[in-house]
């Protein structure tokens, strides 16, 4: 059984939550509930939990601030589900981070996936950079190089976005292709990361790869046109997609 808490300083929403816990999701136990940072933090020092679904507004902080305030006395050992109102630029950095969240209110599909994810054997040793992360994106903050969170099977590991040469489908998986010569297979689609990284020079050239035009050495005309990367990989072209990357190359 997976023990849970639910931090959240709105009664109602905790209700509702807990409500469809029960409901969906019955290899989970709800063993407290708490209104806020202060009170989050007695309730998690006194329990053992597994995982905490964690609201981010809140009377007395945010759940960025009972985050800090747990790192401070060192190793987190639970994972962390957020729960957030915010918009689609909020989403994006959850995102980029490999950080789950539910949005409000929270549809009980979501709810499933995310606790199918849940490991009660992982203590989610990379949560410290990963949460950097999402503040780094959540502030807006600019860094000489933009990391994205890559959750594969086995961990979650931190890249710099310049780093990625191309993403190429594998269903419902997405295989990135590294400037060190690595592969990382990441459990979430092509489409998703197309949504990410569209704003950071990535661009869909073929219904299975998406590319870091940064990465870009030649394009091709024959053989149906195709390009060919800085680690000399070849990826097609679709015809329709042709012309917006020969306009991105100034052609």
């Amino acid at each position: 059984m997976i023990k849970a808490l639910i931090i959240d300083d709105v009664e109602k929403a905790r209700s509702a939550l807990k409500s469809d816990i029960k409901t969906y999701c019955q290899n989970v136990q709800v063993i407290g509930e708490a209104d806020g940072v202060e009170s989050g933090l007695q309730l998690i020092k006194s329990t053992t939990p597994d995982v905490i679904f964690l609201d981010i507004r809140m009377s007395d902080g945010s759940g960025f601030d009972l985050i800090g305030k747990l790192r401070q006395q060192g190793v987190i050992p639970f994972q962390i589900i957020f729960t957030t109102a915010y918009d689609e630029y909020a989403i994006k950095a959850f995102k980029f981070s490999a950080i789950d969240y539910l949005l409000k209110p929270v549809d009980h599909e979501d709810l499933i996936q995310a606790v199918q994810k849940i490991n009660v054997q992982d203590v989610q040793s990379s949560l410290k950079e990963n949460m950097e992360l999402l503040l780094e994106s959540m502030k807006g903050i600019k860094t000489s190089n933009k990391r994205i969170a890559l959750n594969s099977v086995d961990k979650v590991q931190v890249v710099n976005v310049d780093d990625i040469i191309q993403c190429e489908s594998q269903k419902n998986y997405t295989l990135f292709y590294l400037t060190n010569k690595k592969q990382v297979l990441v459990t979430r689609t092509l489409k998703e990361f197309e949504d990410m990284l569209e704003a950071d020079n990535f661009l869909r050239v073929h219904h299975s790869h998406l590319i870091n035009v940064k990465h870009l050495k030649e394009y091709i005309k024959t053989d149906g046109g195709y390009a060919v990367m800085s680690d000399g990989s070849q990826v097609p072209v679709s015809v329709r997609k042709k012309e917006q990357l020969l306009s991105l190359l100034g052609l």
